[in-house]
């Protein structure tokens, strides 16, 4: 007799309904994705500033409407005023390769600002249809450096 194989999906038993409904609320806190950013700045909803922690020449080719330019690996001991505190700052960077957006939110956290990421970052933005700024828009490269 052939054994049955065993579940992947399953070998780790899923959580409990109320530990999973805890987990996805906590982890919503953190994110967000193309979908809601897009949906508020066609409503025209403020109460968040887009950060595109991508270098410099990605950001002045193409960005998100709106986005400030603020290269992740050059967080520096003074910050640009546009990062008011008490505002939510949503960070993004190329997609879901890049977690150039996580290190900057964590860096930025730790100096008391309060972050969400942008799942999908830029490369989602644009095959999501996303209007973009900046010199060279939609022919811009999508990717052009490391994170």
């Amino acid at each position: 007799m052939k054994s049955q194989p065993k579940s992947q999906v399953l070998s780790t038993p899923a959580a409990a309904p109320a530990a999973a409904a805890a987990y996805f609320a906590a982890k919503g806190a953190y994110e967000t994705d193309v979908a809601d950013v897009a949906y508020d700045l066609q409503a025209g909803l403020s109460g968040f500033l887009l950060v595109d922690v991508r270098d410099a020449r990605a950001y002045e080719e193409a960005h998100l409407p709106g986005a400030v330019s603020l290269p992740g690996g050059r967080l520096s001991a003074t910050l640009p005023e546009a990062l008011a505190p008490g505002t939510v700052l949503v960070l993004y960077c190329w997609g879901p390769a890049c977690n150039g957006a996580t290190k900057a939110a964590a860096r930025l956290a730790a100096r008391g600002y309060t972050v969400k990421e942008m799942l999908g970052g830029i490369e989602y933005w644009r095959k999501e249809g996303g209007a973009l700024e900046g010199t060279l828009r939609e022919a811009a490269p999508l990717y052009w450096s490391m994170c």
